[in-house]
């Protein structure tokens, strides 16, 4: 059932746990990710980055997504991962996103303000969720600890106030693709930002983090937790596998195996972000 981003956060935090943001760029993605949404029976967040738009055309994802949201039996939040235009943030308003990211993080503080309070009048006239971001979370370049551009906890709340965002992406050493080096988190700044910061926060990059480091965000006020890499990773390797044990694989075998990769990868992240089994059990 399709839901708004805002639904899932507050459940989450009664809970103390939180949703996973898995992000889809094929059919199989969208298949797995509810699948395991379903199978565990946790609310979940499909979503998909401007950025990759030439590799996944954004009119063809959006009514799959939007539409696989609607028939899940489990409550589904559609949601823009860091939109990067005002025209596209409109846009996946229009094709029935349920929640959006306006991604100002490299813009001065005051224009990314600016540019926030802009999508927010979009995501208000059609009751979606909104994120922001500040900061600068890595690229794919896989860098570990980079505490220089972490969240700056008093730009966080200079923001959150001027903003009033209902999501706020922080930065405390994660970064976007395959780490090369295990990441150090900086609890501490997370820490301060929890505590002055009046919205839920939200974890980019989260492939790649042990699980143990996801509990310790989720008990510092996360509530939404990005995955991407790590299911393009379990498609890659599943596909090849399938290619590799011999005999000619159809395109449909090959499509399931992809499919049941997805599945897994986002259950066991499920299990980790709403603290179902001790983490001796599932890494």
């Amino acid at each position: 059932m399709l839901c708004t981003m805002k639904e899932l956060l507050e459940q989450a935090a009664r809970r103390n746990a939180a949703v996973g943001a898995f992000s889809t760029y094929t059919m199989e993605a969208v298949k797995g990710i509810v699948q395991a949404a379903e199978q565990t029976q946790t609310p979940a967040i499909l979503q998909i980055a401007e950025s990759r738009f030439p590799y996944a055309p954004f009119e063809l994802m959006a009514p799959m997504m939007v539409n696989a949201a609607k028939k899940a039996s489990v409550p589904v939040a559609v949601h823009l991962d860091h939109g990067q235009h005002l025209e596209t943030v409109q846009r996946a308003l229009e094709l029935g996103f349920t929640s959006v990211m306006i991604d100002g993080s490299r813009l001065p503080l005051e224009d990314n303000i600016r540019l926030t309070l802009k999508a927010k009048e979009l995501a208000a006239a059609r009751g979606a969720t909104l994120e922001a971001e500040i900061g600068r979370v890595g690229g794919d370049e896989g860098m570990g600890q980079v505490r220089d551009s972490c969240t700056r906890p008093e730009e966080a709340l200079a923001f959150w106030r001027q903003t009033g965002v209902d999501a706020l992406a922080v930065a405390i050493g994660n970064a976007h693709g395959n780490y090369r080096f295990a990441p150090e988190l900086q609890f501490d700044i997370l820490e301060k930002i929890r505590n002055t910061v009046g919205c839920p926060l939200v974890l980019h990059g989260g492939t790649g983090i042990s699980f143990a480091d996801f509990r310790r965000t989720i008990e510092l006020g996360v509530r939404k937790i990005n995955i991407a890499t790590a299911l393009l990773d379990a498609q890659r390797k599943a596909a090849r596998d399938c290619l590799k044990e011999g005999g000619s694989p159809s395109y449909f075998e090959v499509s399931e195996r992809m499919t049941q990769a997805v599945a897994q990868t986002v259950a066991r992240h499920i299990g980790v972000f709403n603290n179902r089994e001790p983490l001796s059990a599932i890494e």
